[in-house]
């Protein structure tokens, strides 16, 4: 059984390698689970004991489940992760060609661990808009190119000599990835004429990968990413190391828990939003409406007055779901004085009076007794009172939806940088967690 999900966790981060791409294999789960698409622009005719999902721009999705008895004052219980990851991005007009080498122009997205991701084995995901018949309707494609086109290769000690003093690196410079030798200047050099200089290498390669012509490609939003695969480390396997532990971790446990778990008397709902790394106000972000006009859009459905929809909502409860900081055990000297997260220790619930974690005690209580009733481990976590920690998404939607909220997630190591380190055990409670906030 454990052996099983973990299987299937591994899967879904090799699968998650840019928002999009998180975004299909989590509907590839839902729909093998039963759950029909929704249109948001089309009208629902939702039913008890449903299960639906609506996908939002590409890279935000929702899904929820009705209860077989859902009365007009069913409980309301929902939980939110999000799908995007410190990387680099492609930009427009990427190629550079230098001395003999092919380079692509880059930026860096989200708060990124930049020497992390030096020397390692990376490759490209996302989408592609193409010219479509209308113009107001482009064609929009999905891509990985799977296999490690590039690399960011790090400067020689013998060149850098104060390299392991601390060395900051130039966005604009230093980052910039290798994704080949420069053919044509090297056919310059041995006196070939018969092979065509080429300026822009990518967009052919992108061209052909997508199986269509160069000048079809209008724009893209293209996440460079590390390929390396998920593994138990540590000489009792305790710990897993991963890329995009943030947040994947959150996102797949919420999926695990949604497809598993009914409850007969109200509405089970999940969001994956995009864009929290860079601040959550966005469309796809928890800083926009959509998710109140998701939830406005089942009450209509099922009949349910605008007024009870208010008092559902403000009854119900969010859970916040994304990765805390664990102790780092060569610096505990960085983090609170009296709460101390490990990895192993279980679940992290997250306070701050600055509402950075928008939990509060009622709502933390709630949590509390369901762990303590489940036997799930569970510890507190709060930042040093000289330092502040992360955010997250649970504030900026309550802001918009105002519920009850608990920000909680699995203490990681090496957060933000391009391989992230947890406690295997921890992914188990919370995924046990999700399993009864849903169930019960």
């Amino acid at each position: 059984m454990e052996q099983e999900y973990f299987e299937r966790f591994f899967q879904y981060i090799k699968e998650g390698t840019s928002p999009f791409h998180v975004v299909n294999a989590s509907v590839r789960q839902l729909e093998a689970a039963g759950f029909v698409p929704l249109k948001f622009r089309q009208a629902w005719n939702i039913e008890n004991g449903g299960k639906y999902y609506v996908v939002h721009h590409g890279s935000a999705l929702f899904a929820f489940t009705v209860g077989e008895k859902a009365p007009h004052r069913s409980a309301l219980r929902m939980a939110a992760s999000h799908g995007d990851f410190p990387c680099l991005r492609i930009k427009t007009n990427p190629e550079i060609k230098e001395e003999g080498y092919r380079k692509l122009n880059v930026e860096v997205y989200g708060g990124a661990i930049l020497n992390t991701w030096l020397d390692r084995p990376l490759s490209v995901a996302g989408r592609v808009a193409l010219k479509g018949e209308d113009p107001f309707r482009p064609k929009i494609r999905y891509v990985d190119l799977l296999k490690p086109v590039l690399t960011i290769p790090n400067m020689p000690i013998h060149i850098n000599r104060e390299v392991n003093k601390g060395v900051e690196l130039n966005r604009q410079i230093d980052m910039l990835p290798v994704c080949g030798i420069d053919i044509s200047e090297k056919d310059k050099k041995t006196g070939d004429e018969n092979k065509k200089e080429k300026t822009e290498f990518f967009m052919e390669y992108l061209a052909h990968a997508l199986q269509v012509k160069k000048e079809d490609i209008l724009d893209y939003e293209l996440s460079v990413y590390n390929v390396d695969e998920p593994m138990f480390v540590g000489m009792e396997g305790q710990f897993l190391s991963a890329p995009r532990l943030d947040n994947l971790t959150s996102s797949f446990a919420l999926l695990e828990a949604l497809t598993t778990c009914t409850r007969q008397d109200g509405i089970n709902l999940i969001a994956i939003f995009d864009h929290e790394e860079i601040g959550s106000r966005t469309k796809q972000g928890a800083g926009s409406v959509f998710l109140s006009w998701v939830l406005e859009k089942i009450y209509n459905s099922l009949g349910i007055s605008r007024s009870v929809y208010m008092e559902n909502i403000s009854d119900s409860l969010l859970l916040s779901v994304d990765v805390s900081h664990g102790l780092h055990p060569n610096h505990t000297a960085k983090y609170d004085v009296t709460n101390k997260p490990v990895l192993g220790g279980g679940i992290c619930l997250k306070e701050a009076c600055s509402q950075s974690y928008a939990t509060d005690c009622e709502a933390i209580a709630v949590v509390q007794q369901l762990c303590e009733q489940e036997g799930i481990d569970y510890q507190k976590s709060v930042n040093r009172s000289d330092g502040t920690g992360g955010s997250t998404l649970g504030a900026i939607a309550g802001s918009l939806v105002p519920v009850n909220i608990v920000d909680l997630g699995v203490p990681l190591l090496a957060m933000h940088s391009a391989r992230e380190l947890m406690g295997k055990d921890d992914q188990l409670a919370a995924q046990k967690l999700l399993n009864a906030f849903f169930c019960l």
